[in-house]
């Protein structure tokens, strides 16, 4: 049987103490979707808990760091007016030990199971009323499992999309650097925030329970309960 990850990068819209003075008058813009992503969060604390795996969050607004960029995309408006020395310690606390945990629970996984299916939890402002399902490329085996996922979303009224071989986040670059494609099984969720904030199309918590039923269902549908040996290799 795989292993189930589940990752939140901007799941609050927190500014640590020491940095509160820099967004002074800037407060509405943190607790906006520009500093966070209402119910990504809690749509992966469900998802943790349903599948009894821990979670793998961000803990600070993005306006002051963005864990899923590099270099200069990291900063916004706001944090980039900080001392070179002052950021390289927000990398060193915030995004080297989110991407570090990331990395050694992968790689713990793909030492004990077959495959490791690592779903990226995210909500948008965009596209509203719809669910997206986008998978890096070459990887057969998630392009498989995002489908038989969407094909059961479909089922219903629920607007549900999948995207091949989307465009990568320089933090889904280094994953798909660092660990081979197909034991490893990545796929990007982006759920409209309408649903979280309004109740619309569909109220939340139903949403919710079809998106974990479903899943579960996709993966026992792709990835056989014996998966073959080759699988079952972790990357170098």
């Amino acid at each position: 049987m795989p292993s189930y990850l589940f990752s939140c990068a901007n799941a609050t819209c927190a500014v640590p103490e020491a940095y509160r003075e820099l967004f002074l008058d800037s407060e509405e813009w943190v607790a906006s979707p520009d500093g966070w992503e209402p119910g990504a969060l809690n749509l992966a604390q469900g998802f943790a808990m349903k599948f009894r795996t821990p979670l793998v969050h961000g803990d600070v607004t993005r306006l002051l760091i963005d864990l899923e960029q590099d270099g200069d995309a990291r900063w916004s408006r706001i944090s980039e007016t900080l001392p070179e020395t002052t950021r390289a310690k927000l990398v060193e606390r915030h995004e080297k030990p989110f991407r570090t945990t990331l990395v050694d629970r992968i790689a713990e996984d793909l030492r004990r199971k077959a495959a490791v299916i690592h779903v990226l939890v995210h909500t948008t402002a965009a596209h509203e009323g719809r669910v997206v399902l986008e998978t890096p490329p070459g990887s057969p085996m998630a392009e498989a499992v995002a489908a038989e996922w969407r094909n059961r979303l479909g089922r219903t009224d629920l607007d549900a999309r999948m995207h091949r071989d989307s465009g990568e986040t320089p933090l889904g670059a280094h994953l798909s650097e660092t660990f081979r494609q197909d034991p490893y099984v990545r796929i990007r969720l982006t759920v409209s925030q309408s649903f979280f904030l309004t109740g619309a199309p569909w109220k939340w918590e139903p949403l919710k329970k079809l998106l974990m039923d479903s899943l579960r269902e996709a993966v026992a549908e792709v990835i056989p309960v014996s998966a073959p040996e080759s699988l079952s290799t972790a990357p170098d």
